[in-house]
């Protein structure tokens, strides 16, 4: 519904001609009454990885700074004309700077922030986990994690709704 509603929300206008669309089909699609052009919601594809060590120690990132920052896996949308693990390849590599190897994707989830569909993948580090960094403009900061040390960590990590929550949880009990 909070999708459907954004959609809405932001294309009440005819993409050709610039009139009013109308709703129809109790709100999947608007048409335009001037020139008859159809408008379906888009989704936004987007990836959403776990990214470990060769030590199976998991990678998590802040946008935010200091102690109460809420930490997370990493994501980000996927370009046109790349493939969705190249866009895990791309978004490790721009956001803290490492090479990885992907796996097959682990599930997915829609997120309506604006209209994605977030893919979830489960990627390795081909480079020394030292060397990883926050790009300084989407992270702010980055967090190695064992299994055993998670728990006692005190970050705030992700909604227990959300996809990303369930991928921590699936890497912290071993579930792959």
């Amino acid at each position: 519904a909070t999708a459907l509603f954004n959609w809405h929300t932001t294309h009440g206008f005819c993409p050709n001609c610039g009139m009013p669309t109308a709703v129809e089909q109790a709100g999947w699609v608007r048409r335009c009454p001037s020139c008859g052009h159809t408008v379906f919601p888009r989704i936004e594809p987007a990836v959403i990885m776990t990214v470990e060590d060769a030590d199976g120690r998991l990678l998590l990132a802040s946008h935010g700074p200091g102690p109460d920052a809420r930490f997370s896996v990493l994501a980000g949308f996927v370009e046109p004309g790349e493939s969705l693990r190249q866009a895990v390849v791309r978004e490790v590599a721009e956001e803290v700077g490492l090479q990885v190897r992907v796996s097959a994707p682990l599930g997915s989830q829609p997120w309506p922030y604006p209209l994605s569909l977030m893919v979830a993948f489960r990627a390795e580090t081909l480079d020394d986990p030292g060397r990883a960094r926050p790009d300084g403009d989407e992270l702010a900061q980055l967090r190695w994690v064992t299994r055993d040390e998670l728990p006692a960590a005190g970050l705030r990590l992700p909604p227990a709704a959300s996809i990303a929550a369930a991928m921590i949880a699936a890497w912290r009990t071993g579930a792959r």
